[in-house]
């Protein structure tokens, strides 16, 4: 027979020193409250999580207090984007959030920092949430057309495209697409490019082949021309200035 993982003597003891030292968990209902407004977009999410997990209830997991706070930063940032998918965000943009907020968390070395990210995943989250508000007030073609649009934008997007997707004519779309987002088509998915676009310099070391290849770019040298044009930097001098920041 396997040998148990929790050994049930040393759990029935923690709980009676916690019962006799009058220490206790955050609720259920304590702890969820953050959550509940990050999913609403609400600002407040920001101080009421960053008063949980600087309270002395938030759990001990390990004898380490840098590797203790760091656990629990995983914890939190697993429930805020489950939260956040819940809300209506695209699950992977969610995840791919989570992961980055990971890996620079993996680098600190002291509580305080570990503390100061956890605010911003929480602040950075909820504008996000805040944001997906607006998209309630678009029409249900032009939401499909933003989600499709965020997960195709690896292949080519053409107006004729996204409006077979829609059910609309083209004309149509194109006209309801300005109208409700500000942009047109092409501007808006030249938009999401360069928004994916400034951050792979950054955070990978792909060449600008591979990241032009990536994101549909007609070329390399058309990826680098719009470059310029939307950053005032090369994508070589982009990275060089903030690889990693």
């Amino acid at each position: 027979m396997a040998e148990r993982t929790v050994n049930e003597q040393k759990l029935r003891y923690m709980e009676f020193v916690s019962r006799e030292a009058g220490t206790r968990r955050h609720t259920d209902t304590e702890d969820m409250r953050q959550y509940e407004l990050l999913r609403a977009g609400d600002p407040a999410a920001v101080e009421e999580a960053a008063r949980m997990f600087c309270s002395d209830l938030p759990g001990h997991v390990s004898e380490d207090p840098v590797r203790n706070c760091k656990y629990l930063f995983v914890a939190c940032i697993a429930l805020a984007s489950r939260a956040a998918i819940a809300g209506g965000m695209e699950a992977e943009r969610a995840y791919n959030i989570s992961d980055l907020y990971i890996l620079k968390m993996d680098r600190l070395e002291t509580v305080a920092e570990i503390r100061a990210l956890h605010r911003e995943m929480f602040g950075f989250y909820t504008r996000e949430m805040a944001a997906l508000d607006k998209k309630s007030a678009y029409s249900k073609p032009v939401v499909l057309c933003l989600d499709y649009i965020y997960e195709h934008l690896h292949e080519p997007l053409r107006l004729n495209l996204l409006a077979e997707f829609s059910g609309l004519n083209a004309s149509y779309l194109s006209h309801l697409f300005k109208k409700e987002t500000g942009l047109s088509v092409s501007q808006y998915v030249l938009s999401k490019r360069m928004e994916a676009a400034k951050n792979m310099p950054k955070f990978s070391e792909d060449s600008y082949s591979s990241i032009s290849a990536t994101l549909a770019f007609s070329s390399q040298s058309h990826f680098i021309r719009v470059f310029k044009q939307q950053t005032g930097y090369t994508p070589k001098e982009y990275r060089n200035k903030f690889f990693r920041r």
